[in-house]
């Protein structure tokens, strides 16, 4: 039985079996430099302050950005959750205000070469966080690569981060059309969330959605949503060059404020509602068994 089936059987096994899910929101962006980790990091506090309990997910195995930011070094990530066996709760570091993140390291280069005990271990311990958490925020890296496109593809809700640079609004768009055309995407089955980062004015942000909506619509035949903007504020800046978290350490700053209504649209909004709604488990399946299929 090759892997892809293994992980079919998993997914009809999960399936059958009615549990609570935790709420995953996978963040993205056609490049990198425009502050995605940094909108993972602040979400995540803005929710907990709302009382939500948060995991975020670091899949930007290139540079690690949330660790930067929570100025800790995790003792373990997914690789020794595969490797040696270590378990679910071994793999979360404690972040502040109890956010809890999980470092992919090189773990998720390797998900397409796992064995059958591996693969069924592996979502068995990716199933209970759902126990531990009300929102999952899988922190991408930035670009096209098949990890991020595969994540994106699983993932019934996605915040497309985007700029108004026109390098920023091209790479955005080259990553829509990229996912528009990838195997096993369904626009109907995911909601894309455009977040306006680095502008002036509410104004500037919504002309930045308008742009690439109009776009998506006219040669993709999809539409997005627009879920707000993150002003260019000092005091992000600030806390960015001394890798703080400007939600913790200027909570009354505009781009604080901000973060804060994000984190209130997404829980008290109708953003998502319409979509399917499928836990990490069923998420790590899917994306295990896309990668089982190209070997």
């Amino acid at each position: 039985m090759d892997q892809a089936q293994q992980l079919r059987n998993v997914i009809k096994q999960k399936n059958q079996e009615p549990s609570k899910n935790a709420r995953v929101i996978t963040v993205t962006s056609g490049k990198g430099g425009v502050g995605k980790s940094n909108i993972s990091v602040n979400l995540a506090v803005q929710l907990t302050k709302m009382g939500k309990k948060v995991i975020i997910f670091d899949a930007d195995f290139g540079l690690a950005n949330v660790e930067v930011m929570f100025g800790m070094l995790p003792k373990y990530n997914l690789s020794d959750l595969i490797y040696q066996r270590k378990t679910i709760r071994d793999i979360i570091t404690p972040g502040p205000m109890g956010i809890g993140f999980i470092s992919g390291g090189s773990g998720i280069l390797s998900l397409n070469n796992l064995y059958r005990e591996q693969i069924l271990y592996m979502v068995k311990c990716i199933e209970e966080l759902n126990d531990l958490a009300d929102f999952i925020i899988i922190d991408t890296g930035a670009g096209i690569s098949d990890q991020v496109m595969e994540f994106v593809v699983a993932s019934p809700e996605v915040l497309l981060v985007t700029t108004i640079e026109p390098s920023s609004l091209t790479d955005a768009y080259s990553l829509l059309k990229a996912l528009y055309r990838y195997p096993g995407f369904t626009p109907e089955g995911t909601s894309i969330h455009v977040l306006s980062n680095k502008v002036f004015s509410v104004e500037e942000g919504k002309a930045v959605y308008e742009k690439i909506n109009s776009v998506v619509q006219q040669f993709l035949n999809g539409s997005l949503d627009y879920i707000g903007m993150i002003p260019s504020d000092t005091e992000l800046e600030k806390s960015v060059r001394q890798q703080k978290i400007v939600s913790i350490q200027s909570p009354n700053s505009r781009s604080a404020k901000a973060f804060a209504e994000l984190a209130e649209k997404l829980v008290d909004g109708n953003y998502g509602e319409s979509k399917a709604k499928w836990g990490i488990s069923e998420i790590f399946s899917r994306f295990l068994t896309k990668l089982g299929e190209k070997k």
